[in-house]
């Protein structure tokens, strides 16, 4: 038997694996961006430091080399600043002048697969990233072949592409030569997999004993840990299971609610159901929450508090399910016309073999459930934050009508809408994401000693989030005439300067290009 389900669990991550694979093109080493200088200074932002804090400005940032040297307030609002509160540039030295702009640290994508057949050009996931700020990405399962990313990830750390800092985490069992049915078969592969080089482990579900070993086998080498707990495992392996025996971070929601069901120990599955019907899958996971005890009964309190007392992470990444519970919003986002590759687009549509394409009959009934299902997700998760517990902010973009980066503005404004104050979201994009993955000493905060690596807008993101999107934000002008504002200006990268929108404009470029060579119009499903 047990043999059965380890080759069961090996073949889920082959199929989970499906879209991923190593004929995507690799980023071209091309120099990009301006610097590193001897002397940067970033003169007149006002800065939200990424650790709670308000903002506060205006103030000029030093930056020698990729350090943040100095953070200097030059004055006060409304005041003209005086050149002698300025720190003095020094010969052979860069100012760039961001007065009126917001500067903030360089986003951190919890959950950003680099692309697999359906976005096969790295350069074009990785440009979407930057163009939105994110300067480090945490790639969850290696899909591209764990040697294709550590190449890239060394390329990324020596600035000779394009592209944000890189987490490589291998999926469990992954370019193991059969199914690991033993505890000591997941301990060796646990080891081999740090011999590799990967800096941690996404993991699926497994057996109990064999998720046990491997985890606490991974915290005792020092490396880090997420899981997305499919439902073939769920119901004899939940979060807290994993959280007790070393899981760093949880992805998505799967594991949670069936920690706290009531009334059953196993999901309320209708006797027709198969998993591997995408659309049972994804129908029946919008239902899961209202099985779950209810918020702040005893149940519900006891599951949150110990998650909490475990140094746990919540990843969320409530975008990646939106279109479950507004379909028509997210197939018709503005960006797709411009912005997605042909082989994205298509990978979205209505499929019954494409991960995620999971719309064979879906209507009114199954987007109200969903809606549901946020409100009681949400609700654990603002709460969870509430109490001292780490969220952070992820997407799993390339799925499910979720486009790189874009969706990671969206993944802010669902925190919003979970009860986030739009400082706490910062955090949780910048701060608590250097915390998860290990790397707050130089990353995550504004903080003289830090690496360089900010976001740079030239409107009030805290106001309207919708400014930091490629497409920017809808605004009224004086003239009565609508206008677009906002937009990321600059992402800083290890103290490269990158023009966003100039980002933004090559991977317009990329899907022309593709556009033209295969005479790909996009076309909504049916038409």
């Amino acid at each position: 038997m047990k043999k059965l389900l380890a080759i069961i669990l090996f073949l889920s991550i082959s199929f989970l694996m499906y879209a991923q694979n190593e004929e995507v093109k690799k980023a071209p080493e091309v120099k990009e961006g301006d610097g590193p200088y001897s002397m940067l200074i970033i003169r007149g932002v006002t800065l939200i430091n990424g650790t709670g804090a308000p903002p506060m400005g205006p103030v000029d940032i030093v930056v020698k080399q990729n350090r943040i040297a100095s953070i200097r307030q030059v004055g006060f609002p409304g005041v003209p600043i005086k050149s002698d509160y300025r720190p003095k540039l020094d010969p052979g030295g860069k100012e760039l002048d961001c007065t009126g702009m917001y500067l903030m640290p360089g986003f951190i994508d919890m959950h950003g697969h680099i692309g697999g057949s359906q976005a096969p050009v790295a350069e074009y996931v990785f440009k979407l990233w930057m163009a939105h700020g994110i300067t480090t990405i945490r790639d969850p399962s290696c899909g591209n072949g764990l040697d294709w990313v550590l190449d890239e990830k060394a390329k990324s750390e020596k600035n000779l592409i394009t592209a944000p800092r890189i987490k490589a985490y291998t999926a469990f069992g992954m370019g193991n030569k059969g199914p690991i049915s033993t505890p000591e078969q997941a301990r060796a592969w646990v080891n081999d997999n740090k011999l590799k080089g990967a800096d941690g482990i996404k993991f699926f579900g497994a057996a109990p004993e064999i998720m046990d070993a491997a985890l606490r086998e991974n915290k005792r080498l020092g490396l880090r840990s997420a899981c997305h707990h499919a439902q073939m495992d769920v119901a004899r392996w939940n979060v807290v299971n994993s959280a007790e025996a070393g899981l760093t971070s949880m992805e998505h929601w799967y594991g949670l609610p069936e920690a706290l069901l009531v009334g059953k120990t196993i999901q309320d599955y209708p006797l027709n159901y198969n998993y591997s019907n995408e659309q049972h899958r994804f129908e029946e996971a919008g239902k899961l929450w209202k099985q779950a005890a209810k918020p702040y009964s005893e149940k519900w309190n006891e599951v949150m508090n110990h998650l909490i007392r475990l140094d746990f992470t919540l990843d969320p990444t409530f975008n990646i399910y939106e279109a479950s519970r507004d379909l028509h919003r997210a197939r018709r986002q503005e960006w797709h016309e411009t912005y997605t590759l042909p082989q994205l687009w298509q990978f979205y549509q209505p499929n019954r073999v494409s991960h995620g394409s999971y719309w064979f009959n879906w209507g009114t009934e199954q987007e109200v459930a969903w809606r549901q299902n946020y409100q009681l997700w949400m609700e654990f998760v603002n709460e969870y934050k509430n109490r001292g517990g780490r969220v952070t902010v992820g997407t799993d973009s390339g799925f499910i009508f979720e486009l790189y980066g874009f969706s990671y503005i969206r993944e802010l404004e669902l925190l919003r809408e979970a009860g986030f104050h739009p400082l706490e979201i910062i955090r949780s994009a910048t701060l608590y994401g250097a915390q998860a993955l290990g790397v707050d000493k130089d990353l995550g905060s504004v903080e003289v000693g830090k690496l360089a690596d900010f976001v740079i807008v030239d409107q009030n993101p805290l106001e309207n989030l919708q400014v930091l999107y490629g497409t920017g934000a809808i605004k009224l002008n004086d003239d009565n005439q609508a206008v677009r504002v906002g937009g990321v200006k600059y992402t800083v990268k290890d103290g490269i300067v990158y023009d966003a929108k100039k980002l933004l404009a090559d991977v317009k470029r990329i899907v022309d290009e593709e556009k033209k060579k295969t005479g790909f119009v996009l076309k909504q499903p049916g038409e």
